[in-house]
């Protein structure tokens, strides 16, 4: 492993974005080189012009088999109740939808259209932790029927406050920037679930160490993706350091994002990560570099290696059509990757 990456050091030149690796090959190709060893091509898709057509329901990752998707005004969620929250919360944000009509409710509820029930206030008093919103109430601010769904306990998960009131903010507020600048976005957000979590109250609300976030911009002329995938603490990193390729996100998380897109463009989009596509106002500057020594970056490669073994990745154990176990791993709690 070691060769092999000291090898692709020999033929790139590396800087420090904000957690990955800028290399330029000795073909001229940009790409983004991962902590963990991974990399992908950082072309922009300003210059990719594919057919689109409106797909319903875009913004729904691809469902297990024993899941049931609910469907609020504002968003759509698949709930476990191993874990008494979202697997995912998803739903499209456009530019009027970001328009303010109706101020927060604060009044957090159970989830009538969840049969098992859902967590409750007292699962979370005196925790130490946030109610923090995956649908974030600031998207709902259009209906007063979306912004009350809001608070229903199916759309919150156990934050750390510095987290929940800081980086997790941010980002929730660029995204509605970009649905400005955009147009619209589908959004597709949630905690990374896995069964070695901590727990809070009566109820055992899991308390996730990492979440999510992947959004599509599906308008011409720049169709585009990205993903992050943040730790469950305060920061005061740039958003950029957290940025990956949809593919991260559901290798890390099991789950198939934008899966009705047609298959040519769900394979470009969803492993392209151009951050220059995105507008990253009031964060600091992608150009800001620093060159990065070899053994500085095979200890970070080493150290995320570590990092991922022990975020409870499994391998899946449903049985491909062959008759072989599948090789994916998967963070789910029933132990099957999104194709079992």
């Amino acid at each position: 492993m070691k060769k092999l990456l000291l090898i692709f050091l020999l033929y790139f030149t590396f800087y420090d974005v904000f957690g990955q690796q800028e290399a330029t090959t000795t073909s001229g190709k940009k790409v983004w080189l991962w902590e963990n060893g991974t990399w992908t091509y950082a072309d922009s898709l300003k210059t990719w012009n594919p057919k689109i057509a409106k797909i319903a329901q875009l913004e729904i990752p691809k469902m297990m088999s024993k899941d049931v998707v609910i469907r609020h005004s504002g968003f759509s969620l698949s709930y476990n109740e191993t874990h008494e929250q979202a697997n995912w919360v998803a739903y499209e944000l456009t530019k009027e939808k970001t328009v303010k009509l109706y101020n927060r409710t604060d009044k957090f509820i159970e989830d009538p259209k969840v049969k098992t029930g859902t967590a409750q206030s007292k699962d979370y008093t005196s925790s130490g932790y946030d109610r923090g919103h995956l649908a974030p109430a600031a998207d709902m601010g259009w209906s007063a029927t979306a912004m009350a769904e809001s608070f229903y306990y199916s759309n919150m998960s156990p934050q750390n406050p510095g987290f929940n009131r800081g980086i997790w903010k941010k980002l929730e507020e660029l995204v509605r920037t970009w649905a400005v600048e955009n147009e619209a976005l589908y959004i597709a957000t949630g905690p990374v679930l896995n069964g070695s979590l901590p727990s809070i109250g009566v109820n055992k609300v899991s308390v996730p160490k990492y979440y999510y976030k992947v959004i599509l911009d599906y308008n011409l002329p720049d169709i585009k993706g990205i993903g992050f995938i943040l730790e469950n603490k305060s920061s005061t990193q740039p958003l950029q350091y957290y940025a990956v390729s949809v593919d991260s996100v559901e290798k890390f998380t099991g789950i198939d994002f934008f899966f009705a897109l047609p298959n040519e463009q769900e394979e470009v989009i969803e492993k392209t990560l151009c951050l220059p596509c995105w507008s990253w106002d009031n964060t600091t500057s992608i150009n800001e570099k620093s060159t990065v020594k070899q053994e500085q970056l095979l200890e970070q490669n080493e150290s995320n290696e570590a990092e991922l073994k022990t975020s409870a990745a499994v391998q899946c154990s449903g049985v491909t059509k062959a008759g072989d176990r599948c090789k994916r791993n998967t963070t789910n709690a029933n132990g099957r990757c999104y194709q079992h």
